[in-house]
């Protein structure tokens, strides 16, 4: 616990260094290369003084080092630590065996996420439903035929059919959701393409689909 109070404290002092956009600017330069101090303020336009200001904040936190350079002993070269961007974003969260996603009918929004997520994770994926269809609905195959993506399941099947205690469950509809508390999982609020029924609303639930599940999968790992 004391691990890792002390790593969200660091995670903490990054951004509140970055919170600056000069200092934001300073690093987004130092990602592509090393600038002496110099050569930062002349691409900024700034001070020297509030480029040494800034530098000492950014070192403050661990974010930047100096190299002295092995042509002119009296230049130096500021660049970023291995470490400096460790952190800044949201860090691996579990292990799983596999996952599973859920919406009310296994129609739609968790066929495409079980598909969707066979493209980004070596970790298996399945999908159910809460009370299952009959059928995939024909505008979730053609959203999965206009972006090239292979629906993973034939035909809607029950959550009680294909869960097990070991899955990583991720919720993508709110019925299913609120049917389902309080046990663990992780939910997404995503609206229901089924009841608008266009091409447009079963695109926008698969690039939502997308976004979420290209966000979660590097931060899964699976279990060994």
């Amino acid at each position: 616990m004391n691990s890792e109070r002390s790593l969200l404290q660091v995670r903490a002092a990054k951004h509140a260094a970055l919170g600056d956009p000069s200092r934001l600017r300073i690093v987004d330069l130092l990602t592509l290369g090393d600038l002496s101090p110099k050569e930062i303020a002349v691409s900024l336009d700034m001070p020297s003084n509030l480029v040494a200001h800034h530098l000492g904040v950014l070192d403050s936190v661990g974010m930047v080092g100096r190299s002295r350079s092995e042509a002119d002993r009296r230049r130096s070269y500021v660049q970023l630590t291995p470490s400096a961007l460790e952190g800044l974003v949201p860090s691996p969260v579990d292990e799983a065996a596999r996952v599973l996603f859920v919406c009310t009918a296994n129609s739609a929004r968790s066929q495409l996420a079980a598909a969707l997520w066979a493209q980004h994770s070596a970790i298996p994926a399945v999908s159910g439903g809460t009370q299952p269809a009959e059928q995939i609905a024909p505008g979730a195959r053609d959203a999965a035929q206009r972006h090239d993506l292979t629906l993973t399941d034939e035909t809607p099947r029950h959550l009680d059919d294909v869960a097990t205690d070991a899955d990583f469950i991720v919720t993508v509809c709110d019925s299913a959701h609120e049917t389902l508390s309080p046990r663990g999982h992780l939910h997404w609020s995503i609206p229901d393409p089924v009841r608008v029924g266009d091409d447009a609303a079963f695109d926008t639930a698969y690039d939502e689909l997308e976004r979420r599940i290209s966000e979660l999968a590097p931060r899964l790992t699976l279990t060994r």
